[in-house]
């Protein structure tokens, strides 16, 4: 038998902790887990120890899920994370596949679909909770559909890295109309910045 994972929990409330630990124990292909409290926390561990995957609250003080997500991203790029948390918005799912997680599950998932979906990962698979990928899909169909044509071809030329004035460039229209564009883009898709609109066209 292959040598059991090990696991960082990252959760800032201690009973969930313990539940998981006691979940995660009973099952022989799991060490017992590291445990943090907070992003920073996780971050200094991740310092000293790496664990086989970090399993990561999304609703987080000081340091949120979805930034500590990014710094561990940047600092510990093979590392895998799977997002766990009490949102079922597609928007949350998507900010955070779109950050680099390799999973997303909600808190109200039952135990045995949990811990499978932690051994997916692990085994080198993407995993989200069964019930939010129809809400995804839906969803990053809806966005496309409500744009114009004229926004689709921008959103592409932003997919492939262009400023305001090249899209002006390219569309025979001038940067300040390009960016009124950009700005429609950004205000129809959710999108926060140039960057996660490029995923999402990338991705759709």
């Amino acid at each position: 038998m292959a040598e059991p994972w090990q696991l960082l929990l990252v959760d800032d409330h201690p009973m969930l902790r313990r539940g998981l630990c006691q979940l995660l124990g009973g099952d022989p292909r799991f060490q017992p887990p590291w445990e943090a409290g907070n992003g920073h926390e996780a971050l200094a561990l991740l310092a000293r120890q790496q664990p086989d995957l970090v399993l990561l609250d999304l609703n987080m003080r000081p340091l949120s899920g979805l930034d500590t997500l990014t710094a561990i991203r940047r600092d510990f790029p093979q590392l895998k994370v799977v997002m766990f948390t009490v949102s079922d918005h597609p928007r949350d799912v998507q900010s955070v596949l779109n950050a680099g997680a390799d999973g997303y599950l909600v808190k109200d998932s039952e135990p045995e679909e949990l811990v499978e979906g932690l051994a997916r990962v692990l085994a080198g698979a993407s995993v989200i909770t069964p019930r939010l990928e129809a809400a995804l899909a839906e969803a990053e169909a809806g966005w496309a559909a409500q744009l114009t044509p004229r926004e689709r071809q921008i959103a592409e030329l932003i997919a492939e890295g262009k400023s305001n004035k090249a899209i002006g460039e390219a569309l025979f229209i001038s940067e300040g109309t390009a960016k009124v564009h950009v700005k429609n883009l950004m205000r129809k898709t959710g999108c926060h910045s140039r960057v996660e609109l490029a995923l999402m066209v990338r991705e759709g």
